[in-house]
């Protein structure tokens, strides 16, 4: 059953009620919906970059488990600047920055374990580095977080991955890097032992006009995520990526859909730079435009992923393509161009 707007306002703020008379008198701040005016600021942005720069970089593997020893994140140097400057000639509207994947290396200054980028070779806070570029070129900023690890988490944590080290890690990342969008939760692993409702929870009462969503799992937030997605309505309910939605959750104001600039390819990595034989691989910019016509179409916004190399920069390949949809985006082309996707 499709809802107005108004009917899904009405269904957040009794879930918020519904929250505060369940919860317990020590936890008094609970949740509220966001505008509908916040729900259009983040509908303008329209399309974003998708940065995935981790330990997957350097092995050439999606999922890198069971590495005790961070140099393997080898960079001696990164350049924020580009990726910030790039989004803005490709018309892009935010960054979405995955701040930690599931081998629970975080690349911020986290006081929360050892396993920080702070204490490898690289030695910087890329996270205070992104928010200072983005800034610079008026580009907003969103986060990716893996909300758990893999199993062995004292491999990795001492104690292992607790609730307490979500919360804390989430509360560093909402208080200390200025306005996130929104945040990409994957739940690829686990929760975390902190439950969605809890988390949304958690995470508004820092920032209460950023958006939560989460890829798998208990529906719980306001954006629906769209992991290997396509441009479609909110209230779709199937074939919007990987997680094909819940006609039974009706709290979500918005999607976002996403998938890497990279083609099907053998060997190496998809959504974090891959291996150098692939530098030459890319996603057409025609392909990439037609999309973000339809997330346009469907008040979507579309985030496209791109990983970083070993020195911390975009591709060239990937530069050159996303600066021709920014060129498209101020010209269009005299040759409409279908939003419709072929199947297959």
């Amino acid at each position: 059953m499709r809802h107005s707007r108004a009917a899904t306002m009405v269904i957040l703020a009794s879930m918020a009620v519904s929250a505060m008379a369940a919860a317990p008198a020590t936890n008094a701040v609970v949740w509220r919906p966001v505008s509908e005016k916040r729900v259009q600021e983040l509908k303008d942005l329209k399309w974003g970059m998708f940065v995935c720069w981790s330990f997957s970089t350097f092995s050439g593997k999606e999922w890198t488990p069971g590495i005790t020893n961070i140099n393997l994140f080898a960079a001696k140097d990164v350049d924020t600047d580009q990726w910030a400057r790039t989004a803005k000639e490709a018309g892009m509207g935010y960054i979405l920055f995955l701040t930690k994947h599931h081998d629970g290396f975080c690349l911020w200054d986290t006081k929360t374990t050892e396993r920080n980028v702070m204490k490898a070779p690289l030695g910087r806070d890329v996270m205070a580095l992104l928010r200072r570029s983005c800034d610079n070129y008026g580009i907003k900023l969103a986060i990716y977080f893996s909300e758990g690890e893999f199993k062995d988490h004292k491999m990795y944590h001492p104690g292992g991955y607790t609730p307490e080290m979500k919360k804390a890690q989430l509360k560093e990342l909402l208080t200390q890097y200025g306005p996130i969008e929104y945040i990409w939760f994957d739940h690829a692993q686990t929760d975390g032992g902190l439950n969605h409702e809890d988390t949304v929870t958690w995470c508004k009462q820092f920032q209460p006009d950023c958006f939560v969503g989460f890829n798998h799992g208990t529906k719980a937030g306001d954006i629906r995520l769209g992991e290997m997605g396509r441009p479609g309505p909110v209230d779709q309910k199937t074939g919007i990526g990987a997680d094909h939605g819940d006609a039974r959750y009706n709290g979500y104001l918005l999607a976002e859909f996403t998938y890497p600039i990279l083609p099907g390819h053998k060997g190496g990595a998809m959504w974090f730079y891959s291996l150098p034989r692939h530098d030459k691989l890319c996603l057409s910019a025609e392909a990439l435009y037609k999309d973000y016509l339809g997330a346009v179409k469907y008040g979507n916004i579309f985030s496209i992923d791109v990983g970083p190399d070993y020195n911390g920069r975009l591709r060239a390949i990937d530069v050159e393509t996303l600066r021709k949809v920014g060129e498209m985006i101020k010209t269009p082309p005299p040759q409409p161009i279908s939003t419709e996707r072929k199947e297959g």
